[in-house]
């Protein structure tokens, strides 16, 4: 019953998240609003961390059967990957340096408005 509760509780979220993006018509994916939404409920002490531990743990105990699609589908698309292999790999390359220097700049700014 526990465990029943605690998917209730993250559905519910979910769904919320989804109801919320449709209905606004918002660019925002219906999961990510609802993970904000999470966060913000974990934040605010509405929904405790004890709530929804036990099925949070289970999940990310078998997360990596939530990339199987993803690879099924990288699969599926071979073809497109051995022509566009090349682009693909240095745009990857080119955007996580992109995203390393932004995060390194991003830090300096708030240690130093901070005054740490």
């Amino acid at each position: 019953m526990k465990l029943l509760r605690q998917l209730g509780i993250i559905l519910g979220i979910a769904l919320l998240g989804e109801l919320i993006s449709k209905t606004l018509s918002l660019p925002i994916p219906g999961n990510v609003l609802g993970m904000v939404i999470l966060l913000i409920l974990l934040f605010l002490k509405i929904v405790k961390i004890e709530m929804i531990e036990s099925l949070s743990n289970f999940l990310l105990g078998y997360l990596a059967f939530f990339f199987i699609p993803a690879a099924v589908g990288l699969i599926a698309n071979l073809d497109l990957l051995k022509e566009q292999g090349i682009a693909i790999l240095t745009i990857c390359v080119i955007s996580t340096i992109i995203a390393i220097v932004v995060t390194g700049l991003t830090i300096q700014f708030i240690k130093r408005w901070l005054k740490i």
